[in-house]
């Protein structure tokens, strides 16, 4: 049972995904369900294959997600990440060309919270002269 996996985490907004690649033939099975079946829309499948592609590893892993928390694009978003940082901990040649696409930078981009006074993170009640 001394099966070799590498795991990685991959963040974006609030959604969390827990990678794990095992050597195998190229199959990725994101809770459960196949990529086709979690992602509907073609564009998020071409963002999660993009480190695979990159590295020419498509065929060389079976990827196995677990994520959980914001929408469909940041889950996409983090299950890039963490295939990229479990590319590295796989291979440490291909770090060069993983971290010069920019796969391996957290995006920092997160939600605004909403201040007190206003009615969201920057919009302020209707102003009114009389």
């Amino acid at each position: 049972m001394s099966e070799v996996s590498y795991n990685a985490v991959g963040r974006r907004k609030k959604a969390i995904a827990r990678v794990r690649l095992i050597p195998g033939e190229g199959n990725i099975v994101i809770n459960k369900r196949t990529l086709d079946e979690y992602f509907p829309i073609e564009t998020l499948k071409t963002v999660v294959r993009q480190p695979m592609n990159l590295t020419e590893t498509l065929t060389r892993f079976d990827v196995l997600v677990n994520v959980k928390g914001g929408g469909y694009t940041g889950q996409a978003g983090a299950v890039r990440h963490g295939i990229a940082r479990a590319l590295v901990k796989a291979d440490a040649d291909l770090k060069p060309a993983i971290k010069k696409a920019g796969y391996l930078t957290r995006d920092p981009r997160m939600k605004e919270r909403k201040k007190y006074g206003l009615k969201a993170a920057r919009r302020a009640p209707q102003f009114s002269k009389r």
